[in-house]
């Protein structure tokens, strides 16, 4: 195949989790720019017929766009592995691992990397020992100030800032919404990054940091998705010292968690200038108001070139 040639993609958007519309969102961006460089785009919803329609009628690339559990949990990707199709994305043992908050963040401290106090709690463990009695443990342990997140999932649902006691109980009612498995983690005061890592074919390299600044306080999902709720800085307004410790910290989680082509990594750089590990995001966000998208642009690129990349990246490592 010529190496410029146009090639058939299919994008996948949509699935059944709670960031359906998000994905909805991100898919037709990414189809946009595509088309945009001469590729022949389908945009596909998954469905009971996907997979055999894939192997029948196989394009040259798949690219997954599906945010939540329906895309990001490794087991969608498994599948399109045993098609043969190449695709953009991590494999699904490793996007599996990173998909679950609280091993990531195992895993990234038993490298020696910071990452927030936390504590995993199931649905269960919180109902079968009493929920006075687990969080009075909870407070003693990782402190009164926290964050409540459901243990996988994305685009900020179901978290909670706590700055006391009485806020946990619900708290946790509201990640046990989103997921079986709440994380309840020590909140890190500081400058609030996500970056970008992309493999273009010459190894992962991280792209400017962005810096967030919601207007609430919060990143929660209505800052993520409404415009004007968020302030953006991209490079963030770090000193180049410390721009380059977070690219090189983003790097080396995106290669310790085994992850391939795209990822956000977020990071929080706190007041005495240590980088603290939150999380990785094997799919990130494609929409006109996310993260990666912002970091794209500010590197010099543009998302028709960069996407362009990924996608032959993804054909010539099959």
């Amino acid at each position: 195949m010529n190496e410029f040639a146009p090639l058939d993609v299919v994008v996948l958007s949509g699935g059944i989790s709670h960031e359906r519309d998000v994905s909805l969102r991100s898919g037709r961006r990414v189809a946009d720019a595509l088309t945009g460089q001469g590729h022949r785009v389908r945009v596909l919803d998954p469905d009971a017929g996907l997979l055999a329609g894939l192997v029948a009628d196989p394009p040259d690339v798949i690219w997954p766009v599906l945010h939540g559990a329906s895309g990001e949990d490794g087991a969608l990707l498994s599948l399109l592995e045993t098609t043969g199709i190449p695709f953009v994305g991590s494999r699904g043992a490793d996007a599996a691992l990173a998909w679950s908050k609280p091993i990531a963040k195992e895993l990234i401290a038993r490298t020696g990397l910071d990452t927030p106090a936390a504590i995993a709690l199931s649905r269960e463990t919180f109902r079968d020992l009493g929920a006075a009695s687990v969080l009075a443990r909870v407070l003693e342990s990782v402190g009164n100030s926290l964050v409540v997140k459901p243990a996988v999932g994305g685009s900020a649902q179901g978290v909670t800032i706590v700055d006391g006691a009485t806020e946990l109980p619900r708290a946790m009612v509201d990640a046990y919404t989103y997921a079986d498995v709440a994380l309840i983690e020590e909140r890190v005061s500081g400058i609030e990054l996500a970056v970008a890592v992309l493999d273009t074919g010459d190894g992962p390299a991280a792209l400017p940091a962005v810096e967030i600044v919601p207007e609430s306080g919060v990143y929660s999902f209505e800052a993520r998705y409404n415009a004007g709720e968020t302030r953006f800085y991209t490079p963030a307004r770090i000193s180049s010292d410390a721009a380059a410790i977070v690219a090189e910290t983003a790097v080396a989680v995106h290669e310790l968690l085994g992850l391939r082509h795209l990822s956000r990594i977020d990071l929080i750089l706190s007041e005495d200038g240590k980088l603290w590990f939150l999380e990785a995001n094997v799919l990130p966000g494609l929409t006109e108001t996310s993260l990666v998208p912002q970091a794209i642009e500010a590197s010099g690129t543009s998302l028709g070139a960069t996407y362009d990349a990924l996608i032959r990246t993804a054909v010539a490592a099959n």
